[in-house]
């Protein structure tokens, strides 16, 4: 009888062994200077790791194993950022990466993971240096930057009147570095004249001497390639001077909830571009769809998802398909699993090119009377852009 009992008590212990969980870590900014953006990653993960569970969890051959989910707070400082996915490595023992908001917080951290071999999903840096350094452990949900732009510019060209002139004002990041550079690109392949091409610092809150030089210029359009805190300082002080472009575009910012409550009735005109917007023909299989996966996330975290929110999830979930794929947590088969996963999600197609990253459309975006609306995108307007803008204070 004690020898029964024995070993019905070892077969418990191996099955519980066997089942421990698959653990995921994170480094985001819950705290600093980008914390409003970073809280996305941080709420995204939870969430489809919540979601996940509630279906079984991770299958790993005929077992189902939970998510666990190991997040800290670099506080938006890139060289703690590095230290802390240094400490999930070795201290922490997860067993794969989720990554950071911000190109230049992926380019360091990911290096990490490059050096241990255990594969990096990020969802929150889309800089084209990220994937230029032939890296294989590092795959990323967002498009590639130097692109950002590349819906809002075709729009241009088929706009009556036609802009001639634009203004390109970009941060010294790797991200709006990125963005700026493909941008000039486009730009010179739609004809339009760059008028002022000029960088800035990252974070900057003064914008008054940049504005007076596209005050000065005209240009008929202004594109900008920034944070969100950026842009929003951009915008106040750009009425405060009276500057008032026939149209201005923004690469982050405008898609947020966040963004449209801070600047209110002035946030009205603003265009940008987002590689998501939440529809019921994007399946997916643990929220149902899109648009179900955007009421779910209102009822949770009292504010509207963007494309953060759902590049975030989509990170998730391509971690749990390629380790459902490989049937195992091997870092090496994980990585190679991944490297051919294509399944459709809330996010849209999930799969990664010979480098790494996805490759989703952008859709030009305008806040119409406090709303986001899909103005252009597969190459036609999809609804009427409010152009040229009204000048400030214009009826």
């Amino acid at each position: 009888m004690r020898r029964f009992l024995f070993f019905l008590g070892s077969l418990f212990l191996t099955a519980a062994a066997w089942a421990q969980p698959v653990t995921f870590g994170a480094s985001v900014q819950l705290t600093g200077p980008v914390a409003n953006t970073g809280r996305y990653y941080k709420d995204a993960y939870e969430f489809a790791v919540e979601k996940i569970n509630a279906a079984g969890g991770v299958k790993i051959g005929s077992e189902q194993h939970k998510i666990a989910l190991k997040i800290l707070d670099n506080q938006s400082d890139v060289n703690l950022s590095v230290r802390q996915y240094v400490q999930l490595l070795s201290q922490d023992k997860v067993n794969f990466l989720l990554g950071p908001f911000a190109s230049n917080f992926v380019l360091a951290d990911s290096s990490i993971a490059e050096k241990a071999r255990v594969p990096m999903v990020q969802g929150g840096g889309a800089s084209d240096q990220i994937y230029s350094r032939g890296y294989r452990y590092i795959f990323g949900t967002l498009p590639a930057a130097s692109n950002y732009f590349g819906s809002t510019i075709e729009a241009m060209t088929k706009l009556e009147p036609k802009p001639q002139t634009v203004a390109l004002l970009y941060a010294d990041d790797s991200f709006d570095v990125s963005v700026a550079k493909g941008t000039r690109e486009l730009l010179e392949k739609a004809g339009l004249k760059t008028v002022i091409d000029e960088r800035y610092s990252t974070n900057a809150s003064d914008f008054s001497v940049l504005l007076s030089r596209i005050k000065s210029a005209n240009p008929d359009a202004v594109l900008v390639a920034g944070h969100e805190t950026e842009v929003l300082n951009f915008i106040r002080q750009a009425k405060s001077l009276n500057v008032s472009p026939k149209l201005y575009s923004f690469t982050v910012g405008v898609p947020s909830a966040d963004f449209r409550h801070a600047l209110g009735k002035d946030a009205n005109g603003a265009s940008g571009m987002t590689a998501w917007l939440p529809s019921a023909a994007l399946k997916d299989r643990w929220f149902g769809d899109a648009e179900a996966f955007a009421r779910a996330w209102k009822a949770k975290f009292g504010y509207e998802p963007d494309y953060h929110a759902a590049s975030g999830v989509a990170a998730v979930e391509a971690l749990v398909v390629a380790i459902e794929a490989a049937g195992s947590t091997d870092p090496q088969k994980v990585r190679d699993a991944l490297a051919k996963v294509s399944f459709e999600s809330l996010y849209g197609q999930v799969a990664f090119n010979d480098r790494g990253q996805i490759s989703l459309p952008q859709t030009m975006v305008q806040i119409q009377n406090g709303k986001v609306v899909p103005i252009y995108g597969g190459k036609e307007f999809i609804n009427k852009l409010h152009y040229p803008l009204e000048p400030w204070g214009g009826s």
